[in-house]
């Protein structure tokens, strides 16, 4: 029995994706228990858990969105228009990640850094906030933009039609841009602010003859090295989600599933990252596998 290679990548991003899904529910599981025990939690694992609960919802409706659009050759706009509301948030999110990561971090002896460092874990609540308002306002731009443009092409005129279709491809351009291009830029420029903060303390160190590992230098690699790599997966990202509104390839194309996976597989393995860098999550995964060697035994 032969299968084609379309076939092939749905059946790896499905599993991948599934496997995205536990393992984020398992980073909500472990901070929302302790959010709830100590009816508090720093605003980086605030930040990080929002996003795991967000991913959940990313890999689920991709899933489910995907598979209408493949079994059924045309796009289900009711579960595409909450897939956009999930997406935004969840790169708003990763944005606000990485500009904590940046501001609290970061060697800068600016007064708006000083300022930033002082009002960032305050900030975090309405950056949460306004991640959900922002999209809310996506998907009902998007909502908007699919009910206009069903209205107007109910119209026989074919000239008519053609000119709705290409003002339908350009707004969805424009939105993909502004809602995804934004953020991404914010994600960009806190990589680009951290390795020079990171260049510039080791200059420091240089200068006054310091230790050549300290914590400073250590939390700068770190996070250079998680926001960096997720970098890479993150600008295929926002080129899929460009090329997708362009209407380059087709759903049923091999090569569209191929870019899916290569994106949410980065995602995952940032999630990854994520979770292997905290040592709430190391200490719950070694007390989870202790328990499941325990049972096994």
């Amino acid at each position: 029995m032969t299968f084609s290679p379309t076939v092939i990548f749905v059946v790896i991003f499905c599993v991948q994706s599934l496997a995205a899904m536990l393992q984020n529910g398992f980073m909500v599981a472990v901070l929302g228990r302790e959010w709830v025990r100590s009816q508090a939690l720093p605003a980086g694992d605030m930040i990080v858990a929002w996003l795991a609960a967000s991913r959940v919802c990313l890999h689920g409706l991709a899933i489910l969105n995907n598979f209408l659009n493949f079994m059924f050759g045309s796009k289900n706009y009711y579960f595409g228009t909450l897939w956009d509301f999930t997406n935004t948030v969840t790169c708003w999110l990763t944005a606000w990640l990485a500009v904590f990561y940046c501001v609290k971090i970061s060697s800068f002896s600016h007064p708006v850094f000083f300022w930033m460092k002082w009002r960032i874990s305050r900030s975090v609540p309405r950056l949460l906030l306004g991640s959900l308002i922002l999209g809310g306002l996506s998907a009902i731009s998007t909502a908007t933009g699919n009910t206009i443009t069903f209205q107007m092409m109910t119209c026989e005129n074919c000239t008519f039609n053609y000119r709705v279709k290409k003002f339908f491809q350009y707004y969805h351009r424009c939105h993909a841009i502004l809602m995804s291009g934004t953020p991404f830029f914010l994600f960009l420029l806190s990589i680009i602010l951290l390795m020079f903060s990171l260049y510039w303390h080791l200059q420091q160190m240089r200068h006054h003859r310091s230790r050549p590992h300290d914590h400073n230098t250590q939390a700068h690699t770190t996070a250079l090295k998680s926001l960096a790599f997720f970098l890479i997966f993150y600008t295929s990202y926002v080129l899929f989600l460009s090329i997708s509104t362009a209407h380059v390839i087709t759903i049923y194309s091999s090569w569209r599933w191929a870019w899916e996976v290569i994106t949410y597989i980065g995602i995952s393995l940032h999630s990854t990252i994520l979770m292997l860098s905290s040592p709430k999550m190391r200490r719950a995964l070694k007390m989870k596998f202790s328990s499941l060697c325990v049972a096994g035994s």
